[in-house]
């Protein structure tokens, strides 16, 4: 099965900065991507040049096995949420769908049904007022509707929930869940977001791409080994460090200890390590568990 999107030596440059440098991406069919950044990372040219919005300095992009190219006619089967989408403010929800209806080819009575439907799934089932009239979490609601009003393979989102209120963040995440067996690229630096929604994750730093994986798998690749004991006092973190020599640790502060097992051993093995090292030496601690790692804490050692 071809990639959702794949990408070969992708590249923008703007004069003298290069914003997006030689990345080779490959997200699965079916995923909600997290594409991770910091602000200025590179995350928004990139999505201008999946989408066709902005030429590629070099490189070539492929969408559901099609290449792609700057200018090319023909519709591909994709739906673009921009970070700041923009509408005819004069119009209510529904005249701006049945417009996008009418763009994509719908017939009226196909519009009237799908029209209907969108609302109902965006949560503006109910909203008679003008576009102008709108929040930003109505903005972006709407903007998701137009973005799948054509049952698009795969559907690019930039920043589609960062700027929003709690409960505005909440609606938004709930309807992209709701996207089942479509590609979602969701483009934020918000951490929170894609752990929470995502399955998928690209991290992308200075033009870079640092990793992209499933989320889980980036997570297993760094959960052997370590483990946190937290003790009670500084006498018995003390003894531990005499017994337990031959494993290698750092001291976090004078109550805690972060053991980085250097050798090959999973997580069953290092906690029998650790609780027969804690048990024949009598050393009390407050807890003890294998560290599992966040997807902050894998954003931070890559992006450091």
């Amino acid at each position: 099965m071809n990639p959702a999107v794949m990408t070969a030596n992708l590249t923008k440059t703007f004069t003298s900065t290069t914003a997006v440098d030689g990345i080779n991406l490959r997200i699965p069919q079916g995923v909600c991507c997290g594409f991770l950044g910091k602000n200025g990372a590179g995350k928004t040219t990139t999505m201008k040049m999946l989408t066709g919005l902005l030429p590629p300095t070099k490189g070539s992009i492929s969408i559901m096995g099609e290449e792609r190219a700057y200018g090319q006619s023909g519709t591909p089967n994709f739906g673009y949420l921009p970070d700041v989408p923009n509408f005819y403010g004069y119009m209510n929800g529904i005249e701006y769908l049945d417009l996008v209806g009418k763009l994509c080819k719908y017939d009226e009575k196909s519009r009237k049904e799908r029209n209907k439907e969108l609302m109902e799934v965006v949560g503006l089932k109910r909203t008679r007022a003008k576009i102008a009239g709108y929040s930003r979490g109505m903005k972006q609601r709407l903007g998701i509707a137009q973005a799948i009003y054509n049952n698009p393979d795969v559907i690019f989102m930039d920043e589609p929930i960062s700027a929003l209120d709690p409960i505005g963040r909440r609606d938004v995440a709930n309807i992209v869940r709701s996207l089942k067996s479509t590609t979602v690229m969701l483009s934020t630096h918000i951490i929170a977001d894609v752990e929470d929604i995502c399955d998928y994750v690209l991290i992308i730093d200075n033009g870079k791409i640092l990793a992209q994986d499933y989320l889980q798998n980036l997570k297993d690749s760094r959960i052997a080994g370590v483990a946190k004991i937290v003790f009670y006092n500084t006498e018995d973190l003390v003894k531990f460090k005499t017994e337990a020599e031959n494993v290698g640790f750092t001291t976090e502060n004078e109550r805690d200890l972060i053991l980085k097992i250097e050798k090959d051993i999973n997580k069953t093995n290092l906690s029998k390590e650790i609780t027969a090292i804690l048990h024949t030496s009598s050393i009390s601690c407050e807890s003890f568990g294998v560290h599992a790692p966040t997807l902050e804490d894998i954003f931070l050692e890559l992006t450091r």
